[in-house]
């Protein structure tokens, strides 16, 4: 849903990185076209408040033309910072890869792609001051169908043929962090105290939502201790360059038919195991309330054998057992141990103990799930 309009006086000349009096002549040059002030229309977009290089989202649009505009910054502009420990957030800001977004239209990310997958095309990338930048990309018009079995596996097959063409040297030479570093960064630290910490607490678990579900409890409190060990052996495993974030949200099915999906908002953006990918397309549409827990087997059952689909085509074949184990510790170890809403526990409302039983029965499959796949 976007906000109400904001004049773009207020906002072009530091989405352009211009003076206000140079706003027409930037735009213009932008549009490739002229264009009046008068005619444009800034809306901005709402977004998860979650996505610490986000600074910003908007759809600049005129007479005959419509553009997405996103700005990155670095994570020390974050308000999220302010709810981490200052040990963790100091570290966290430091270490975070708040550019890595971009690296979606270097030539070899653009040249790993499979036919069936693109990127949006990036009109401008303009740098700001102050660790900022700004992407002026193409306004994807997403297709109105719903999510199905279907385009699951679809997804997960085209996202195995580009996990296999990112698994060489030239693609992963992209990225400048060693294998497994985004979700270490994660698991080692936010983990810690956004997951561990509320498992060990007595009281917190007491509460009747929460009470019959000590079996839940234990099982994720055992493997805190592991944590550690899990990443190493996932570092172990085969790698690539994956698109990091690739849920529903972020393959979108364009409603012009120029593909297949449109990827956008790459993130933990470092090597990681084959099958990491597969964790946010399983959980994406559950963690934004749009896809009943219950249904996660049922997804994981088709997304798997299409990914092994799509690694075979492209010529990597004998990984089963890695890439299942790859995907299941790595979802459970991004969304397994903090993707509990205890921000709800206490509304009287079905919406949110509803929303909050769905947050518990996607942990218990994560866990089953690791169980099942992990050595």
């Amino acid at each position: 849903m976007s906000a109400a309009p904001a004049p773009p006086s207020d906002v072009l000349p530091s989405l352009l990185g211009v003076a206000p009096g140079d706003v027409p002549a930037a735009l213009s040059d932008l549009v490739g076209s002229p264009v009046g002030p008068s005619e444009v229309r800034v809306d901005a977009v709402a977004y998860a408040s979650g996505s610490p290089a986000t600074g910003g989202l908007w759809r600049v649009h005129g007479a005959g033309w419509s553009m997405f505009v996103k700005q990155l910054h670095h994570v020390r502009h974050w308000p999220g910072l302010a709810l981490m420990p200052p040990p963790i957030a100091h570290d966290f800001a430091a270490e975070f890869p708040w550019r890595t977004e971009i690296e979606l239209w270097d030539p070899r990310i653009q040249a790993s792609l499979p036919n069936g997958l693109r990127g949006p095309i990036l009109h401008r990338l303009i740098e700001l001051p102050d660790d900022r930048l700004v992407l002026w990309q193409e306004d994807i018009t997403p297709a109105p169908t719903p999510w199905d079995t279907e385009r699951f596996a679809r997804a997960g097959y085209l996202l195995g043929r580009w996990n296999a063409r990112s698994m060489t040297p030239d693609v992963l030479a992209v990225s400048a962090f060693p294998p497994g570093y985004a979700l270490r960064m994660y698991a080692e630290k936010a983990v810690q105290f956004r997951g561990l910490a509320p498992l060990h607490d007595d009281g917190l678990w007491s509460h009747p939502w929460l009470a019959d579900h000590g079996d839940l409890r234990s099982g994720l409190r055992d493997l805190g201790p592991r944590i550690r060990e899990l990443l190493d052996r996932l570092d172990a495993l085969p790698q690539a360059l994956p698109h990091g974030d690739a849920s529903p949200q972020n393959l979108l099915v364009p409603a012009d038919g120029s593909a297949e999906f449109v990827v956008i908002d790459l993130s933990f953006r470092t090597p990681h195991t084959l099958g990491f990918d597969l964790g946010q397309l399983l959980i994406g549409l559950t963690h934004a309330g749009q896809l009943p827990a219950d249904n996660l087997p049922a997804v994981s059952a088709a997304i798997v054998p299409a990914y092994l689909r799509g690694l075979a085509e492209e010529g990597v074949s004998g990984v089963d057992a890695e890439v299942r184990e790859g995907f299941a510790t790595s979802v459970l170890l991004r969304s397994g141990f903090d993707g509990f809403r205890y921000d709800l526990i206490g509304r009287d409302d079905a919406e949110s103990r509803h929303a909050f039983a769905e947050r518990v029965t996607m942990s218990r499959v994560l866990l089953q799930q690791f169980r099942e796949w992990s050595v």
